[in-house]
C-alpha cells in the first residue's frame, strides 16, 4: 500500500467492515470484538496477528478478542509485570509502536519474556475509547522486526477509532436489551403480588424492594425467583 488512492481506499474498507457489523441486528459484544481482531490482522498493513487488551487496572489484563494464541500470552506477560505496549497505549491515549523488540528497551521484563517465549519481534497497539471505567487498546503483532508504517499507524488508528464505536454500541444494546428484560421480569412479579395480596403497583413494587432489602439480594433476582415459583407450581 504504497499511494494514496490505495489508503483511502483501505480506509473505506475498514469503514464498510465496521459498519457492517455495527448494523448487524442483534450482534452481542463479543461477537463484534472477536470480528474486529481477526479484521485487523488482515487489513492493517504487515500484521500477522491481532487482539483486544482491556484493563481497570494494571493488575488485571483481559483479553477479549485474539486471533491467535500469541496475543493471548503477551497480555499475560503484561499482566505478569504491570507494563508492555498494549497497557502504555490504553492508559496513556495514544499509539505504541515497538519497531524491533530485540532492540526496544522500554519495557525491560516484557521484552525479556517476549522474546523467551514467543516469535513475535513488532508490535504496535491504538487506543481504543471504551465507555465506562475500562481502557482498551487494539494491537497488531509480527514475527517480522520493521513490519509496520506509517500506513499501518494511519489505518490502524482508524480501525481502532471505528472499532470503538462499534463495540461501545453492541454493548449499549445488549444492555438495553437486559433493561427491557429486566423490567419485564419485575411487572410480571409486580402483577402476582397484586393479584394474590389486593394492593396497588406502588405497594406490589414496595414489598418487592423490601424483599430485596431484607434478603440483600438484588430486586431482579427476587422477581425472577417469584416468577420461576409461579411458573413451575403452574407445571
Amino acid at each position: 500500500m504504497n499511494d494514496k488512492a490505495g489508503l483511502e481506499t483501505a480506509h473505506l474498507r475498514v469503514a464498510e467492515l465496521v459498519q457492517g457489523l455495527h448494523n448487524r441486528p442483534d450482534t452481542d459484544s463479543d461477537t463484534v470484538v472477536a470480528e474486529l481482531a481477526e479484521h485487523a490482522a488482515v487489513e492493517i498493513p504487515g500484521a500477522q496477528y491481532a487482539g483486544i487488551t482491556l484493563t481497570r487496572n494494571a493488575k488485571k489484563v483481559d483479553t477479549p478478542a485474539a486471533s491467535h494464541h500469541w496475543p493471548l500470552l503477551l497480555d499475560k506477560i503484561q499482566e505478569r509485570h504491570q507494563e508492555g505496549p498494549c497497557l502504555t497505549a490504553a492508559w496513556d491515549e495514544k499509539i505504541i509502536h515497538v519497531a524491533d523488540l530485540a532492540t526496544d528497551d522500554r519495557f525491560p521484563n516484557y521484552r525479556r519474556d517476549v522474546l523467551a517465549e514467543t516469535p513475535i519481534r513488532s508490535i504496535m497497539a491504538f487506543q481504543m475509547f471504551i465507555a465506562g471505567e475500562t481502557v482498551g487498546a487494539l494491537n497488531v503483532f509480527s514475527e517480522q522486526p520493521g513490519a509496520f508504517d506509517t500506513d499501518s499507524r494511519d489505518l490502524g488508528r482508524v480501525f481502532a477509532a471505528h472499532s470503538s464505536v462499534a463495540w461501545n454500541s453492541a454493548r449499549r444494546d445488549e444492555q438495553f436489551r437486559r433493561a427491557l428484560s429486566s423490567r419485564d421480569i419485575i411487572g410480571q412479579a409486580k402483577g402476582m403480588i397484586m393479584e394474590r395480596y389486593g394492593v396497588n403497583a406502588v405497594q406490589a413494587f414496595e414489598l418487592l424492594r423490601k424483599l430485596s432489602q431484607d434478603s440483600n439480594v438484588p430486586l431482579i433476582k427476587v422477581a425472577t425467583g417469584l416468577v420461576e415459583d409461579a411458573q413451575s407450581s403452574v407445571d
